[in-house]
């Protein structure tokens, strides 16, 4: 084929794809049509002149010895030829060297033009697929937006993202929202399949903690640059996150700068939340400590961790005021599910003989509380 690496040229730039792919593909394209239209069994080869920038067939053809069994396999035969027959064609030949025999497509007629129109059709849209494939898949995990083309009868919502259509099961939906043809919505990409019959599936998610994460990026610089690092998330969507937060500058406060003035940062991203809660805390790796702020609201006396014998956090006992404990579960347990999503480890609440009361500055302590015994009552009067 004649400027076959301007037709290279030509579809890498339309495709967007490097035109050494494209002439791989193209390539594969020329082997596979010699072999249907000439003989299956031969071991062709692609080349290309860098001068004429044509393309041509050749069978490589091994040379070895005449009585070489390999010439009596009809499998392996068309592959090799005897020293003897070698020499009719170059008369230098040796054992091993390869003979190369030109074959011009040309001459099978309509049937190997149709047959390598489908062949480069098919390896360059199966290139398409693969690049588009791979720069989905390394978008795992990050936000992309589109245009909502259709909801189906299970309301999975069909969202067109670029180049493709992607997917937001209902189960990847908050609860509550719904969308409508035309409506731009956001999401993270949670899963990228790809198979023969269905090409190129992917799966987005509003409910992954991820979700959150990249809103915040989006709407708080100090996390987009690195100076505030996201250490952990979880969430329950649609009624309430917690997300731990550590900076890496002393001059910048990782919670002030996420929740932004007035909390106008925070409150952006509880608005495309549906208006979720989230709760912000700042992260340490003193696990007592860290657990401590993360079963805000609620005030706590004392944490003790529960280890494995390899050293690994289990459990967490939290000793709290009998009158903290509907704060540390919060309604429907959501408090204490969100803190242990964060911890990763298992909370027990043990209520103590303490109550909290208010000081004179307005600030919560927890006060031990004088219980007295009627001997000890009766002391007082004698």
């Amino acid at each position: 084929m004649e400027k076959i690496l301007q037709i290279a040229e030509a579809i890498g730039h339309e495709k967007g794809i490097k035109p050494e792919l494209v002439m791989t593909a193209l390539k594969t394209a020329f082997v596979q049509t010699a072999k249907r239209v000439i003989n299956s069994k031969f071991n062709f080869e692609a080349q290309v002149d860098p001068d004429t920038k044509n393309m041509s067939i050749v069978q490589i053809i091994t040379v070895v010895e005449d009585e070489d069994e390999k010439l009596q396999d009809e499998e392996l035969a068309p592959a090799y030829m005897s020293l003897t027959d070698a020499r009719e064609y170059d008369d230098q030949a040796e054992v091993g060297d390869q003979l190369q025999m030109e074959h011009n497509l040309e001459d099978y007629g309509r049937t190997a033009a149709s047959s390598l129109h489908r062949e480069m059709e098919y390896h360059i849209q199966r290139l398409v697929e693969d690049d588009v494939f791979s720069k989905y898949k390394a978008k795992i995990g990050s936000l992309v937006s589109g245009r909502v083309t259709r909801v189906d009868a299970q309301n999975a919502t069909y969202i067109e993202v670029d180049e493709i259509r992607a997917v937001l099961p209902m189960k990847s939906r908050i609860k509550g929202e719904s969308f409508e043809v035309g409506d731009h919505i956001k999401a993270v990409v949670r899963r990228v399949n790809m198979d023969k019959e269905n090409g190129i599936q992917i799966e987005l998610s509003r409910t992954s903690p991820k979700f959150l994460e990249e809103l915040l990026a989006l709407e708080v610089p100090e996390i987009a640059d690195g100076t505030v690092i996201i250490e952990k998330s979880a969430r329950i969507p649609g009624e309430r996150a917690k997300i731990a937060l550590i900076s890496t500058h002393p001059q910048v406060d990782a919670v002030g700068a996420t929740v932004g003035v007035k909390g106008v940062r925070i409150n952006a991203v509880s608005q495309e939340l549906i208006g979720e809660n989230i709760d912000c805390i700042e992260y340490t790796t003193i696990p007592e400590l860290f657990i401590s702020r993360v079963m805000s609201p609620a005030i706590i006396s004392t944490v003790e961790i529960i280890r494995d014998e390899e050293g690994e956090a289990q459990k967490a006992i939290i000793t709290l005021p009998a009158d903290q404990k509907s704060k540390a579960i919060g309604k429907s347990g959501i408090n204490i599910r969100l803190a242990s999503m964060l911890t990763g480890m298992n909370i027990e609440l043990v209520e103590s003989d303490t109550k909290t009361t208010t000081d004179e500055d307005g600030n919560t302590v927890i006060q031990e509380e004088q219980k007295e015994s009627v001997d000890a009552l009766q002391a007082l009067f004698n």
